[in-house]
C-alpha cells in the first residue's frame, strides 16, 4: 500500500516563482519535478497529513502531486488548500482551491467536494473528509505563495 502525504508551506520572494519555490521548500518537495494529477485517491492509498514531507527520493526525480496554490504580488494576501473525501472502498477525491483568505478557500473546497461526491456513485463515509488550508501573509515588498501538496508515494526517475 502506498502513502499520499499532505504537506504545505508559505513563503515570500522577489518574484512569483521564487516565492513558490520557497513555499515548496517549506513543504520539502522543492527538489522534484512535480507532475500534477487530477485528484482521485486510489482505494489502497494511505493518507498522512505531515506538514513537511519526508525524504521522497532523489533530486530531479518526478513526484506525482495534487496541489492547491496561491501566488500573489507585493502587498497581497492569499490562501490555498486541499480537501478530501473517502468512500467505504477507500477510493476518494481531493479538491484543491485558492482564494484571498482561509475562509473563502475552505468554502470553495467544501463546495467542490460536495460536487465531486455527488458526481460519483460511491458509498461515501460520513464525516470522512478533511482539509488543510494555509494562508500567506502579505509582504509589501515581495510576492507571496501558499501551497498545499498531496504527494503520491515516492519520486521516480524522470530520465530512463
Amino acid at each position: 500500500m502506498s502513502t499520499i502525504r499532505v504537506a504545505w508551506g508559505t513563503a515570500t520572494g522577489p518574484t512569483a516563482t521564487a516565492s513558490y519555490d520557497r513555499a515548496l521548500a517549506e513543504a520539502n518537495v522543492h527538489d522534484f519535478n512535480l507532475v500534477t494529477v487530477s485528484s482521485v485517491i486510489p482505494a489502497d492509498a494511505k493518507l498522512e497529513v505531515v506538514g513537511t514531507a519526508p525524504d521522497l527520493g532523489a533530486v530531479g526525480d518526478q513526484l506525482t502531486v495534487v496541489q492547491g496554490r496561491a501566488t500573489h504580488g507585493p502587498g497581497e494576501a492569499g490562501a490555498a488548500g486541499i480537501g478530501w473525501a473517502r468512500s467505504a472502498s477507500g477510493r476518494g477525491i481531493f479538491y484543491e482551491a485558492d482564494g484571498p483568505d482561509e475562509a473563502t478557500v475552505r468554502e470553495r473546497i467544501e463546495r467542490g467536494l460536495d460536487a465531486g461526491t455527488d458526481l460519483r456513485d460511491w458509498d461515501w463515509l460520513p464525516g470522512d473528509s478533511d482539509a488543510v488550508v494555509v494562508a500567506a501573509d502579505p509582504d509589501p515588498d515581495a510576492h507571496t505563495t501558499a501551497v498545499v501538496v498531496a504527494a503520491y508515494g515516492e519520486s521516480r526517475p524522470i530520465l530512463r
